[in-house]
């Protein structure tokens, strides 16, 4: 007797501090739950690949690519978006990147922000070198990340 794949899956997962419950096709990218489902699409999907870092999300405290995680995998989990770095005020991280002009078009910011986010929680005063090693996986087409690597070193500094 052949038994029938399951197609959907009920996924409960924290997602900035708010517990949601829903039943998604097993299929499903974490990135597509969060922007479709929940309509956090401060996530962005740049490349669908992996490659760009564009849609990176906190999963368990750990920076991993949405759109290389299914969402079935977050059963469980803990994710932190873009949007609950912080509440109605910037955080360092997010002034530090306004004010050193560390943004062009904005399309990579989610993500930069998220790598970065996680480098200060591990490291809260990393150098130069620390801070591209932990972007390296973000890409970035428009600024050509000296700015957006001064924004991070003065974050940590508490430098805006």
């Amino acid at each position: 007797m052949a038994t029938t794949p399951v197609s959907e899956k009920v996924v409960r997962v924290s997602v900035n501090g708010t517990t949601y419950e829903y039943e998604v096709p097993t299929r499903r990218l974490l990135v597509h739950f969060l922007r479709d489902d929940l309509a956090l699409t401060g996530t962005h999907i740049g490349c669908d690949t992996g490659s760009c870092g564009a849609c990176t999300v906190h999963l368990n405290g750990v920076p991993v690519k949405s759109c290389a995680v299914l969402a079935v995998q977050a059963d469980g989990a803990a994710v932190t978006t873009v949007e609950g770095l912080g509440d109605e005020e910037l955080t360092p991280l997010q002034q530090s990147f306004s004010d050193h002009h560390a943004l062009q078009c904005g399309y990579c910011t989610p993500g930069m922000l998220m790598s970065a986010a996680a480098l200060l929680d591990e490291n809260p005063s990393p150098s130069e070198e620390d801070v591209k090693v932990a972007l390296q996986g973000n890409i970035c087409r428009c600024t050509g990340y000296w700015n957006i690597v001064e924004a991070v070193v003065a974050a940590g500094k508490g430098v805006a």
